[in-house]
C-alpha cells in the first residue's frame, strides 16, 4: 500500500493545526517533520517544541526525519515530543548501531536515511533492524528541489532486498516528490512518498494528494 507523508517544511507554519487538519481530511495518514540543525544541512527548521506542541491537535503517524549532527543525543527529546517513528541519517555523526538500538528500546519504529552520494550497500547490515530506509532524491536542507530520477536503483535495492529477506520494510523516498514523479518512485519500490509542496503547495489538499496516490498505483 502507498502512503503520503506530506512534508510540514512546506506548511503554513502560522496555523500548523490547520494544516495538519487539511491533510488529514484530505487522506494523509502520515506527517513527515524534517529537524534541521543548520550543522548537518544548511538550513534551520525547528526542535522538539512545535513537534511537543502539535502532537495533541493530530492524529497522524509523526514520521519525524532528523538531518542532525548528534541525534543520539537529542533522541530523548523527539521521543517525549510524540515522534511514532524517528528516521536518522547513515551519515551522521552517531554511531549507527548504537543509535538504532535506543531509538528502537524507545518505543517508537526506526530508520535510516541516506544521502544522494551514499552508496545504499552501507545499509544491508542495519536493514533486519529497521521498519524503514529512506533515500533521499534530493540534497537534503531544503524543499522544492528537482526530483533525481538517478536514486531510483537505491529504491530498487531496499526492495528487492526486503522481498527475498521477507522482511515488512517501508521504504521512504523524499524529495520532489509530485504527480509525475510518484510514478517513477513507485514502479522502483517505494511505498512511503514524501510529499512538500505539491501537498501544502496546493489550494486543494485532498486533491493533490490523490493525484499523487494515483500516480504511485495507490488506493485513495
Amino acid at each position: 500500500m502507498i502512503q503520503i507523508a506530506p512534508s510540514l517544511l512546506s506548511a503554513d507554519f502560522s496555523r500548523l493545526e490547520q494544516e495538519a487538519a487539511d491533510i488529514e481530511a484530505g487522506g494523509a495518514q502520515m506527517l513527515h517533520l524534517d529537524v534541521m540543525d543548520g550543522h548537518f544541512v544548511p538550513n534551520i527548521s525547528f526542535g522538539p517544541g512545535v513537534i511537543a506542541s502539535l502532537r495533541p491537535k493530530t492524529r497522524l503517524f509523526f514520521d519525524v526525519h532528523l538531518m542532525i549532527s548528534d541525534p543520539l543525543f537529542y533522541l530523548p527529546a523527539f521521543v517525549k515530543a510524540g515522534a511514532d517513528m524517528i528516521t536518522f541519517h547513515y551519515e551522521s555523526d552517531a554511531d549507527v548501531g548504537k543509535t538504532i538500538e535506543a531509538i528502537r528500546s524507545s518505543g517508537v519504529k526506526v530508520g535510516v536515511a541516506v544521502k544522494p552520494g551514499t552508496e545504499i550497500a552501507v545499509l544491508e547490515p542495519f536493514l533486519p533492524l529497521l521498519d524503514m530506509a529512506l533515500v533521499m532524491t534530493v540534497e537534503p536542507g531544503f524543499g522544492g528541489q528537482r526530483f533525481m530520477p538517478q536514486m531510483m536503483p537505491k529504491v530498487e535495492y531496499l526492495r528487492r532486498w526486503a522481498d527475498e529477506n521477507g522482511r515488512p520494510l517501508w521504504v521512504q523516498v523524499d524529495g520532489g516528490i509530485d504527480a509525475v514523479t510518484a510514478k517513477t518512485a513507485a514502479a522502483s519500490g517505494a511505498d512511503v512518498l514524501v510529499a512538500g509542496s505539491a501537498v501544502f503547495g496546493a489550494e486543494d489538499r485532498a486533491k493533490a494528494i490523490g493525484a499523487i496516490l494515483q500516480s504511485a498505483g495507490g488506493v485513495f
